[in-house]
């Protein structure tokens, strides 16, 4: 049977340390998530849907995302050169998934058709990669499309804090409104729009990392964004009557 806890002992709080490693490893894992759910989609549309395209299909939506990324992110406010800083995460990305893990070595040394002499592990690792080669190549590139796409969130995140600014401003303005005229508040809303907030921002990431298919970024960045200044509108008009 369980000790009875004494009520004189304080529970620790998580530091603010703790705190932010527990969320770059959740943003990791989500990442990863979307990473993993945006191949295994890619491998299912190679059998089922885009059959025809086969390989082609992921490197049109790379094509397609570096003409999204050349055509409308020539400025940020992250960085001088869009095109140069989404080039240097793919290749760091891929450097890091394939290169340092030995995947392109090993593909390298499978992919030649063996002599018919010739025994040992590279002929029967060829014969089991042969049948797989172009969803092996389809993940590569797929991992390269999601580099891209990661760069692009990152070059569209101010957009999420101009959102914020005015949400804000509007949210206070409408708190202090309320607070003047005698308004009754419901912590009921103001609880709720606070949780909805970083999930809107989490679910566009997700969103736009795991497309099975090319979409502009504007489609899906501009709609969360709206919710997301919504709810922090919302949170802060809402907030309780006296500071």
């Amino acid at each position: 049977m369980a000790e009875p806890r004494d009520p004189r002992r304080a529970v620790a709080a998580p530091g603010t340390l703790s705190r932010l490693l527990t969320g770059l490893a959740q943003c990791l894992k989500w990442l990863f998530l979307s990473l993993l759910f945006s191949i295994l989609v890619e491998w299912v549309g190679m059998v089922f849907w885009w059959e025809g395209q086969g390989l082609g299909h992921s490197r049109q939506m790379l094509v397609a995302e570096l003409e999204f990324l050349g055509t409308d992110f020539q400025q940020s406010w992250i960085t001088a050169e869009p095109m140069a800083f989404a080039s240097r995460l793919s290749e760091g990305i891929y450097r890091v998934a394939f290169e340092w893990t030995g995947v392109v070595d090993l593909i390298r040394w499978i992919t030649p058709v063996p002599a018919a002499e010739e025994i040992g592990l590279r002929p029967l690792l060829h014969s089991l990669y042969r049948p797989v080669s172009e969803f092996v190549l389809a993940a590569m590139q797929i991992t390269q499309v999601f580099a891209v796409r990661l760069a692009i969130l990152a070059l569209a995140t101010p957009v999420f804090g101009l959102f914020t600014v005015v949400a804000l401003v509007d949210g206070l303005v409408r708190r202090d409104l309320r607070r003047w005229g005698g308004g009754r508040e419901s912590s009921f809303v103001y609880h709720y729009a606070k949780k909805a907030a970083i999930p809107l921002m989490i679910m566009a990431w997700v969103v736009y990392l795991a497309l099975p298919c090319s979409l502009h970024p504007s489609w899906i960045i501009l709609p969360f964004s709206l919710a997301f200044a919504f709810a922090v509108t919302i949170t802060a008009s809402t907030f309780k009557k006296y500071l």
